[in-house]
């Protein structure tokens, strides 16, 4: 799937939403489309993916076919996206699906599957005391995971480096981790919905 493609499934997404028909939160993309390609490069139809709330390029460039995808955000899904048959999961909640991607990790390394686990998370996430610990864990066990932190500089409108009062993240400041792939956009849209205050 090209850039260009996924814009305008997100674009068409923050149509439908604008126009009363999701009656449900959604949270929208914009501006990584050549920077999730670049990972998605590395990704197999046998690996994992686990990913947050923000999930529908993932669910694209993991074969979701589009209009199966688009009926469950239509029917209110967008932030639970869950495709096991393809390998893909997502939560909404903060952090949620890194426990779990390290429990699917340890279990390919146990069965010696031909699979990796990719796993995506906001650059607040990372932050947090379950992101260290997960990514310490898969570490200290040489489980088959990479972390891709996407930073686009935000929880939900607040800043996330003002709320930790911090000059810069510890992967900016660590030296680069072969399992740890990082980076930084700006999106067009707001944190939730697209735009335009729709009432229900």
């Amino acid at each position: 799937m090209t850039a260009a493609e996924l814009i305008a499934f997100e674009e068409d997404i923050a149509a439908e939403f604008n126009a009363a028909k999701i009656r449900a939160p959604i949270h929208l993309y914009y501006g990584n489309e050549e920077s999730i390609i670049d990972v998605f490069k590395n990704i197999r139809p046998q690996d994992w993916v686990l990913c947050s709330w923000r999930s529908h390029y993932q669910c694209l460039l993991k074969g979701v076919p589009p209009q199966r995808l688009k009926s469950e955000i239509l029917a209110g899904r967008s932030i639970s996206l869950c495709f096991p048959e393809y390998r893909i999961l997502s939560s909404a909640i903060v952090g949620g699906v890194l426990p779990i991607a390290v429990g699917i990790a340890m279990g390919i390394q146990r069965s010696k599957e031909d699979a990796k686990v990719f796993c995506f998370m906001g650059d607040m996430t990372a932050e947090t005391g379950i992101a260290h610990e997960c990514i310490k864990y898969s570490r200290n066990h040489g489980l088959p995971i990479t972390w891709i932190i996407e930073d686009n500089g935000k929880s939900v409108c607040t800043d996330t480096k003002t709320v930790w009062k911090m000059g810069k993240h510890w992967w900016e400041t660590e030296p680069p981790a072969p399992d740890v792939i990082y980076y930084k956009y700006e999106s067009k849209y707001p944190h939730a919905g697209a735009g335009v205050r729709v009432q229900f």
